[in-house]
């Protein structure tokens, strides 16, 4: 039951002691959850109530369901931006439609990541590397920020999520910009900056809401041009059901996989770098899957947009001395007030500072380090993330993923194609093998014997530079050479189409009289070579345990001891 219901297991032991670091942590959190739910839902095109909506039941449910102590959960910029991305592509008429359409995509969002936790499909963001995430997040960074300058402009633009549309629009508006709103805006963002230079503790975002609040109030902002939040229902949300269609399911599949799979990246690698901090590791990466899933579906029959871990809130959470997942159920209960008797105090709110929480929030998202990085060490990674980046900003958010994930991809299969194939010579005065090129001074180089290693798979991807790399090796020593050697230690498996080319390969050999050898294969190697033509071509007593065994074998076929004849000989059918 622990392992299903994980608060079962933090409950069990919790301690008095526990209560008030976790209230602090949650009062904390949700005194910034506030307005960054509501700015947040800003971005997501929904009106800002929405955004508590979605701090309420969808946190709660993870807080009984997820397996990390510390990561605070809710509302986030990145997805955000990605259902803005994804409704603001469908034709959708009128408020009620658009927030319908955004209803249905957070049930199908926590469906996917609920069925790959029940199906343990975890290992599926391993495709989103991260070269493509960092590019990707920069690009999206950028079209969020660039996204709220009408706002602080205190301006009125044509909605979009490209980035060229976004600033043409700004730049063509600025000579309507109003003043009042951009000084407010611009003070807002120093003020947020310096109080977090100053002290991290110090709730900066709480104390320019208010101060803003009351600033609009007494002098009447509102009536001279500023934009405000304006009235906000109160009241907890109404219990309802997404409304289906196939046609609109069907339309917003591809984003609804996109969020659930970057949704349950950032809830992961957040939760693991907070786990290195604390060295306490609690995290199950397929219960986090149903646990997001799980809080995004009942989130959704409650008025509740996508929610994923926060990268901010969970650092504040950690730093406020949360010890367990209940001072988030502290912060669901401070919306839920919020909610029920506070709202009429966000109504002079301005836009500008939302705009000034966004900006704020998602520019430390930006990491500038990692490609200075790559471009000294992994130049085609770097290119990776410049090519997500531009895709992001100049043709789409969904593309830029997209063809970043499809670009990864190519780039791995594309090194899997032509892997290190290396030629090993014996190091003097000892029994270890290794590659030439690196120990030129130190090898013993054989001119009858070839001794080779293939750092990869065989697969039909890459075969062919194995057949043709052999015959270059094969020429290059000549009419001396008698016998070949196959390091395997790195070969874990061979399919349908390699078996075919290495078993021609080997008889092509044999034809020139020269010996063929393999040395070091792991069992699932083996088991393939004696279930498949190869072991008639190569023939048994030619497997070897070990590259020196094989060495001794060729230049005395007496030397090969019981043992060692028998690990090379047995199908072990697993193992190694």
């Amino acid at each position: 039951m622990q392992k299903i219901f994980p608060f079962l297991k933090w409950l069990s032991h919790y301690k008095g002691h526990f209560f008030l670091k976790d209230l602090v942590a949650g009062l904390t959190v949700g005194i910034i959850l506030i307005p960054q739910g509501m700015a947040y839902a800003l971005i997501a095109g929904l009106p800002p109530v929405y955004g508590l909506y979605a701090s309420l039941i969808p946190v709660f449910v993870y807080a009984l369901l997820g397996t990390s102590r510390k990561l605070a959960v809710g509302p986030v910029a990145m997805d955000s931006l990605l259902i803005a991305a994804g409704l603001g592509s469908l034709a959708i008429s009128g408020v009620d439609n658009y927030i319908a359409m955004a209803l249905l995509l957070t049930f199908m969002v926590g469906a996917i990541q609920l069925i790959f936790g029940i199906f343990r499909m975890g290992f599926l963001v391993n495709f989103l590397s991260k070269p493509v995430l960092s590019g990707f997040t920069s690009g999206a960074v950028v079209i969020i920020m660039v996204s709220q300058l009408n706002h602080l402009l205190g301006v009125s633009i044509t909605n979009s999520n490209k980035f060229y549309e976004i600033l043409g629009a700004i730049l063509m508006a600025i000579p309507n910009t109003h003043w009042i709103t951009v000084l407010l805006g611009g003070l807002s963002v120093l003020v947020i900056l310096l109080l977090k230079k100053w002290n991290k503790r110090i709730p900066g975002v709480l104390i320019v809401v208010i101060l803003t609040i009351l600033i609009t109030f007494l002098f009447q902002l509102d009536l001279n041009g500023v934009g405000i939040v304006g009235d906000i229902p109160d009241g907890l949300p109404n219990f309802t059901f997404p409304e289906f269609s196939w046609t609109h399911s069907s339309n917003l599949f591809p984003m609804a996989i996109t969020i659930a799979l970057i949704g349950y990246m950032e809830a992961i690698s957040i939760g693991k770098v907070l786990e290195e901090k604390t060295r306490e590791e609690t995290i199950d990466a397929n219960q986090e899957l149903i646990a997001l899933g799980s809080a995004n579906v009942l989130g959704s029959f409650f008025q509740g947009f996508p929610i994923t871990a926060s990268m901010s809130r969970s650092a504040v959470n950690n730093e406020s001395g949360a010890r367990t997942p209940f001072a988030s159920v502290i912060s669901v209960l401070l919306v839920m007030l919020t909610l029920l008797f506070f709202t009429p105090l966000f109504h002079y709110l301005p836009n500008a500072v939302l705009a000034a929480i966004i900006m704020v929030s998602v520019y430390g998202l930006i990491d500038l380090e990692y490609p200075s990085y790559l471009w000294k060490h992994n130049k085609d990674e770097f290119f990776l993330l410049l090519v997500t980046f531009l895709m992001t900003l100049f043709v789409g958010i969904k593309e830029g993923i997209l063809f970043g994930v499809l670009f990864s991809l190519l780039l791995m299969v594309y090194r899997t194609s032509k892997p290190h194939f290396a030629v090993l010579g014996k190091i003097k005065n000892s029994d270890y093998y290794r590659n030439i090129k690196r120990f030129e001074e130190d090898i013993e180089i054989r001119e009858d014997l070839l001794i080779v290693r293939f750092d990869s798979q065989l697969y039909f991807g890459n075969i062919n530079y194995f057949k043709n790399q052999m015959r270059q090796f094969i020429n290059l020593k000549g009419p001396q050479l008698k016998g070949i050697i196959l390091n395997a230690e790195a070969i874990n498996y061979i399919d349908s189409t390699a078996i075919g080319t290495l078993s021609n390969l080997i008889r092509e050999i044999h034809d020139k009289n020269i010996a063929f050898f393999i040395a070091g294969a792991t069992g699932p190697a083996r088991d393939i070579i004696f279930s498949s033509p190869i072991i008639s071509e190569l023939k048994k007593e030619y497997l070897f345990t070990g590259t020196k065994e094989a060495v001794a074998y060729f230049d005395n076929p007496d030397s090969l001891s019981v043992l060692s004849e028998r690990l090379a000989y047995q199908n072990l059918g697993n193992g190694n």
